[in-house]
């Protein structure tokens, strides 16, 4: 049996383990292309949770973190029962863009990279918003000092 360990930050990396579900594939047992977003997405989330920030914080604040931009390549299929680890990290800023970078793993094998493109949104205006929110600036700290730290 494989052992999945809670999320974690090791190597600037945020780790989110997954096992390939049923629902998860086609009838040949190997992972919907679309599986990935979803997991890409779960990681992400649970990163900013870890971070001290939800998305239901987000939410109360009036703020909305749209995909602005995407690309995916797929390496090697993931298939139904694997144990996969959904590694993220946060690029430097671009602006007011929060650009995610994302491995999905097997063991010794990279089956997805990815980049995900994010815009923080005022919900009640629909529009861009100027600064960065001060509580996702906060998490996103956070977030850039446990990425810096090297395991011991």
């Amino acid at each position: 049996m494989v052992k999945i360990l809670s999320p974690s930050t090791y190597n600037g990396w945020f780790h989110f383990p997954v096992r390939a579900q049923p629902h998860n594939t086609d009838y040949g047992g190997v992972v919907w292309h679309g599986a990935y977003l979803s997991w890409m997405e779960s990681a992400r989330v649970e990163c900013l949770q870890a971070a001290g920030i939800s998305f239901a914080d987000l939410v109360a604040e009036g703020i909305d973190l749209p995909v602005v931009n995407m690309y995916l390549r797929y390496h090697v299929a993931v298939k139904m029962g694997e144990a996969v680890d959904v590694m993220t990290r946060l690029a430097p800023l671009e602006r007011l863009r929060l650009n995610w970078e994302y491995e999905i793993r097997t063991t010794g094998k990279l089956c997805v990279s990815a980049q995900v493109s994010l815009v923080a949104i005022d919900r009640a205006k629909g529009k861009v918003m100027r600064s960065m929110p001060p509580i996702l600036e906060k998490a996103l700290e956070r977030i850039a000092i446990a990425q810096s730290k090297q395991p011991t």
